[in-house]
């Protein structure tokens, strides 16, 4: 089984296959599970508990350092102002709305364009999303209105090549 592994990581990144390819020949990688378990048995980490666990210890003072910003004048402060403006309406914290918040304004704080990484898509608006441009990025998926996509997405679906490899679901 080992062998299997490494003859897999090799081929990946010696052969440079499209990624449409890699998950046609593998297609338990769109299993968010394995996913995990692959990162698992390279990093010997919990991938998803190591992530939210330094996103959790770090998301109060990087909120704190974009709220600073926020509070000046320009184009970053404005678009970080933007971004916390939804997570500021709700009537108690949410951690999942917190994370999304920061994550959200980290570009912005960096003068980076999120529009072609991060792209919300609402349901209710059009068949499919319009992501065929995308190499890489984050679908935030809405059912609600446009508001919702911004603070909480109801699923995220990473995008990679145009196409969708795998959805993630809002846990609460």
């Amino acid at each position: 089984m080992q062998t299997t592994f490494a003859l897999r990581r090799n081929e990946v990144i010696n052969d440079e296959l499209p990624v449409g390819q890699i998950l046609e020949r593998w297609p338990a990688l769109k299993i968010e599970s394995q996913i995990c378990a692959e990162f698992q048995r390279i990093a010997n980490i919990n991938l998803k508990k190591h992530f939210y666990a330094e996103l959790d210890r770090h998301a109060p003072r990087l909120q704190s350092l974009f709220r600073k910003k926020a509070a000046r004048k320009g184009k970053v402060a404005e678009g970080l102002d933007q971004r916390f403006s939804s997570y500021d309406l709700q009537e108690q914290g949410d951690v999942h709305a917190l994370r999304a918040a920061v994550l959200r304004a980290l570009p912005a704080y960096l003068h980076e364009d999120d529009s072609r990484f991060l792209k919300p898509w609402h349901v209710a608006q059009s068949d499919e999303p319009d992501i065929d441009d995308m190499a890489v990025g984050l679908l935030l998926i809405s059912a609600k209105s446009e508001n919702s996509t911004l603070c909480c997405p109801e699923r995220i679906a990473v995008v990679l090549e145009g196409s969708r490899v795998f959805e993630l679901p809002r846990k609460s």
